[in-house]
């Protein structure tokens, strides 16, 4: 049972999407009194859609100084986190940007501007004295360029939707996510049974990940089901980590094995 744990991870963090988390994130603070400390993953956007720049919110920003303080792990989550590349020329890249999402932002990019990206992104974190754990790609898409220019920096690891990747090699690891699409009734209702099928699927999985977004947070019934599942998942035995911890625990594991 010690061996399984679960990550919290807050998705599209920025000041524009702040308001939608504080109701979710002080319930979470208060199920600490009664399980112990829950650290959370914020995800941070740092100008999302182009109109909510972090760097121009002091607020904001001492916000996320108190979270990492509180044993929070901040990760880059793209630049914009909308994909203002130019359109779809092939079925395949339409349906990925268009139908799939629309803010597959490294999705298209070239090695340069996802370097540029990237550099900006790490900018912001060295100006706050964050450091660099995870940068995680708008979808979990990204080009081979892209992939090529995350490798040459030091992220320490990446995801997609159910996989953590070790930076620089893109070593794989299970790492099951729960996830849902709460913009319409029907989506709501089906990503329920879907994630009650993963969950039930990842019972013995050493890593369980929530994957919240703020439009979860619009609906009661969502975030009432975050809660409890994660209530539920601590009561049957998962710590709660931060994805960079447990990155963290198991590169120890491989060098003391090794």
């Amino acid at each position: 049972m010690a061996d399984r744990h679960l990550s919290l991870v807050l998705h599209d963090v920025a000041p524009e999407t702040w308001p939608d988390y504080i109701d979710f994130v002080a319930k979470v603070d208060a199920l600490t009194r009664r399980h112990g400390p829950i650290p959370i993953t914020w995800l941070v956007v740092p100008d999302f859609h182009h109109r909510s720049d972090c760097r121009r919110d002091d607020a904001f920003l001492e916000h996320l100084q108190h979270r990492r303080s509180m044993g929070d792990e901040l990760a880059l989550h793209g630049y914009y986190h909308c994909d203002d590349a130019p359109s779809p020329r092939t079925p395949r890249d339409w349906f990925m940007r268009r139908f799939y999402t629309w803010e597959g932002e490294f999705y298209a990019l070239d090695q340069h501007e996802a370097a540029r990206r990237l550099d900006k992104g790490i900018a912001l974190f060295r100006s706050q004295g964050w450091p660099l754990t995870g940068f995680v790609a708008p979808a979990w898409l990204m080009s081979q360029g892209a992939r090529q220019a995350l490798a040459q920096r030091d992220f320490r690891y990446t995801s997609d939707s159910q996989h953590l990747y070790t930076l620089p090699d893109f070593t794989r690891i299970d790492a099951p996510g729960l996830v849902w699409s709460a913009r319409s009734a029907w989506r709501r209702g089906l990503s329920r049974l879907v994630s009650e099928t993963q969950r039930w699927r990842a019972r013995q999985a050493p890593l369980l990940r929530l994957g919240l977004h703020p439009v979860d947070m619009r609906h009661a019934s969502v975030q009432a089901y975050w809660l409890e599942v994660l209530e539920r998942l601590i009561l049957e035995g998962r710590q709660p980590i931060t994805k960079y911890d447990w990155v963290a625990r198991q590169r120890q594991r491989e060098q003391h094995a090794a």
